[in-house]
């Protein structure tokens, strides 16, 4: 007996004695205070008994229990007939049934079924089960670890597979518990996840998950849109201002040049963007031209404040020109609210960009003269808040979109090749510039650790970042530190300063920026600094501002980090 909905049938008598011995609420005590406050709609997955189903109608949820054994059905209505249930053949991983009634729940309970899914079926499911939760609502899993009779078609569960799941559908696994098994079997043990969708209250994340998981997609143009508007909010959010209570305008240039820094890799992996089967910079349908003339310049160099003269400097020009195009004849064309023609982005864009014959200066005002697109606050706000679990959305929906584009054409793309030419990869965790300041200083003076205070020397100082690089890595020269090498190595690590340790540190800190660079002979790296801390930094008005409002903006990013991000603190108490 291969089927498991047969098995369960032959044993659903039994089973159901003994699934409803165990009371409800203490099966599911671990997820109490994260059900949704009544009345509420409910999904039961893999309903069996109907002991759940149920328990959750006692709630005062209306509850659709979903169960592919039939004989589990019949069992479950005779023992718990009550209308606030409606009882549902269907199964993982389609759920075509349920998606055909048009609901959509606060909470899923999938419950005892997740090692029923095939692995190869298993993204398909998890993407089913979210597009049926409501923004804000829960997804209960309960993953069983032990033997089972073959019959049954068990396959391996884990914690870190769910993690995974829910990062790439812009979830995130709110609670984790273990647990023994409430039926006292030694051998099997149980992992609790609570995932939860988030919601901002303003309607924003249910409008990028629209875009991202179910708007149609003749090419990836619209995921890759929304992406260059997390990778601006994550790093060049500065150039980013109001255009009244509603709206931000964000400068095309900086679309457009994210936007290449976003394809180039694509392109030079000839990927597939489009089913039309086509190659090199056809395949891409943008700056066929001036993408090709940009010859070895590398993605790492389309980033703000880069100076490119000459053929590539006129080159990178053209490109710029032609994705700004592209970028508002396409996506933003075809990126609109759900059941009407009105644009999400619009763009307001001037007649091509300012360009000098000499040079190319990716600066706030050359990037301006492209234009600007409009965004709502609300969704800029959303954008700013949960890239963390946003974009990672829209890379696993891009993977998926590529992979299809490819089977059509019959091509077999490479995951490794896909993955890395999909990575948003910053510049080499490159700390020369502040070690060469840091050599200097030492040599003509004295430097210090900025957390300890201590006096560093050649042999004990290390270049830190402020805000660790693993959680967002960004190698502005605002953000390398002086640091004694323990201090870094052995107590800081990949942690964030708490905010009175930053506040202690003010003085070393305002000191190095000055000394380091303010002051610096080389005006080049003094304007470097500014430009880097206008760009990344929140509520930097201008490269000519005072370095105390670098450091105001300083501590605005690290609330911004630990909030969004929840990144472990570092207190440093024996240095205050």
């Amino acid at each position: 007996m291969s089927d498991p909905a047969a098995w369960y049938d032959a044993h659903a008598d039994e089973l159901s004695d003994r699934y409803e011995a165990v009371p409800a609420d203490r099966v599911h005590d671990w997820l109490k205070e994260l059900l949704p406050a009544a009345p509420a709609t409910a999904l039961d997955v893999g309903t069996g008994s109907g002991r759940d189903a149920a328990w959750l109608s006692r709630k005062g949820y209306d509850v659709v229990a979903v169960e592919p054994s039939s004989r589990f059905r019949t069992i479950a209505r005779e023992r718990h007939d009550d209308p606030a249930i409606q009882w549902l053949a269907d199964s993982l991983p389609g759920l075509e049934r349920t998606f055909r009634t048009g609901l959509a729940f606060d909470l899923i309970l999938a419950s005892a079924v997740w090692m029923h899914v095939a692995p190869s079926d298993r993204a398909r499911a998890f993407r089913k089960l979210i597009t049926l939760l409501k923004p804000g609502g829960v997804l209960a899993m309960t993953l069983r670890s032990g033997p089972a009779e073959p019959a049954r078609r068990f396959h391996p569960v884990s914690a870190a597979e769910i993690r995974t799941l829910a990062r790439d559908h812009g979830a995130f696994v709110e609670r984790e518990v273990e647990a023994d098994d409430h039926l006292g079997r030694e051998d099997v043990r149980w992992t609790q996840l609570a995932i939860r969708l988030p919601d901002d209250g303003t309607g924003a994340l249910p409008l990028l998950r629209h875009v991202i998981l179910n708007d149609d997609k003749s090419s990836t143009y619209k995921l890759g849109l929304l992406r260059v508007l997390c990778r601006i909010a994550d790093g060049a959010g500065g150039f980013v201002a109001p255009v009244d209570d509603d709206h931000v305008a964000i400068p095309m240039g900086l679309v457009a040049l994210t936007w290449l820094r976003l394809y180039t890799p694509l392109l030079r992996a000839d990927l597939p963007q489009s089913p039309i089967n086509t190659r090199g910079a056809d395949r891409l349908g943008f700056a066929k031209a001036a993408f090709g003339r940009l010859g070895a310049t590398s993605h790492h160099d389309l980033r703000v404040g880069t100076a490119l003269g000459g053929e590539a400097g006129a080159a990178l020009h053209l490109a710029l020109k032609d994705a700004a195009r592209t970028i508002e004849q396409m996506p933003v064309r075809y990126m609109t609210y759900p059941n009407e023609p009105r644009s999400i982005l619009p763009v307001d864009r001037r007649a091509g960009g300012r360009h000098s014959a000499s040079t190319v200066r990716l600066d706030a005002s050359y990037l301006a003269s492209f234009g600007t697109m409009r965004a709502p606050l609300h969704l800029w706000a959303a954008v700013q808040r949960f890239t963390a679990w946003i974009e990672p959305a829209i890379k696993a929906e891009w993977k998926r979109v590529t992979r299809t584009y490819a089977e059509r054409q019959g091509r077999t793309l490479d995951e490794a090749q896909l993955s890395s030419a999909m990575a948003w990869e910053d510049p080499n965790r490159e700390v020369g510039v502040a070690r060469e300041r840091a050599g200097f200083l030492l040599a003509t003076g004295t430097l210090h650790c900025v957390w300890s205070g201590r006096r560093l020397a050649p042999a004990n100082v290390d270049i830190d970042h402020c805000f660790p690089w693993a959680v967002w890595p960004c190698g502005d020269l605002w953000n390398l530190m002086p640091a004694h090498r323990a201090v870094n190595q052995r107590e800081k690590r990949d942690r964030l300063p708490t905010d009175r340790l930053l506040r202690a540190a003010q003085d070393r800190i305002l000191h190095w920026w000055h000394d380091a660079y303010r002051e610096n002979p080389n005006r080049a790296l003094a304007e470097r600094f500014a430009l880097e801390a206008c760009v990344s930094l929140p509520g930097v008005a201008d490269v000519d501002a005072d370095l105390d409002s670098y450091y105001s903006a300083v501590h605005l990013q690290r609330l911004r980090l630990k909030q969004n991000q929840q990144v472990p603190e570092w207190n440093g108490e024996r240095y205050l």
